[in-house]
């Protein structure tokens, strides 16, 4: 048996149809972080949602208390933003588990209501079936990921649909976020500066437009190379701050 896991906050947008297409599983765990739109009342309506309610503490470790909350060890974790396909569903409940294995599927990213094969957007493969029991999410505040280093791989065929972005409003609130956990996370572990901000912007737009084939993209290729390398600069331009804050404050209690 199989327990999908998801994270929520504000997330009505695209819960229906997530939720909806997750009919053929038994429990359908909700962990949401606050949320004040219809989430939790269309959460409600879905006979296979149990709802858990509690504080988003970083990607990684909040992940991981969703998977320790739920009835079954073999979790499916999905964010929800991403809708598994009926082909992946059925692959799955088909597929014979080994707690020594950790599965993966291909993610295919939307935005602007395309599909993006550019900028290292696809094949996007992504681990998050697995047995709590012998695995688990990294303890990362952001780009956290199942941890698989004494784990088989396994690789299931069919996609999930991901639509994370939609317009530029979405890409700058992602990367205030995904900036700001960055610069928690690494706090007093990595040295940044303003040099090294502009370096890993400009670095993270030649890789997603030029080694990426974003240019193959049009408009989109370019939205998302500009994006990447914008999120780099501001993730260490916060670095820098927060790790100033740091040494400022050891200044003052010393």
């Amino acid at each position: 048996m199989i327990s999908v896991t998801i994270l929520t906050k504000n997330s009505e947008k695209y819960l229906n149809q997530v939720l909806s297409a997750l009919s053929l599983f038994d429990e359908v765990l909700i962990f949401d972080n606050g949320s004040t739109d219809g989430t939790l009342a269309i959460a409600a309506q879905f006979a296979n949602v149990v709802i858990h309610q509690g504080i988003f503490q970083g990607f990684g470790p909040t992940h991981n208390l969703a998977s320790s909350l739920a009835k079954y060890d073999w979790i499916l974790s999905i964010d929800s933003d991403e809708i598994v396909t009926p082909e992946l569903a059925a692959e799955i409940k088909q597929t014979v588990l080994s707690t020594a294995c950790a599965y993966s599927f291909p993610r295919h990213n939307y935005f602007n209501g395309k599909f993006i094969k550019w900028c290292g957007w696809y094949p996007d493969r992504q681990v998050r079936l697995y047995n709590r029991t012998t695995t688990a999410f990294s303890e990362a505040q952001v780009h956290e990921a199942v941890e698989t280093a004494h784990l088989t791989k396994k690789q299931l065929n069919f996609p999930l649909k991901h639509y994370s972005y939609e317009s530029i409003t979405d890409f700058l609130t992602k990367m205030q976020s995904y900036s700001e956990l960055f610069a928690l996370q690494n706090q007093g572990k990595k040295s940044s500066s303003i040099s090294k901000a502009i370096l890993h912007g400009f670095f993270a737009f030649f890789k997603s437009y030029l080694l990426k084939r974003g240019f193959m993209g049009g408009y989109e290729g370019f939205i998302i190379s500009t994006y990447n390398a914008n999120t780099a600069f501001y993730k260490y331009l916060k670095l820098r701050e927060v790790n100033k804050e740091m040494c400022n404050n050891n200044l003052h209690t010393s």
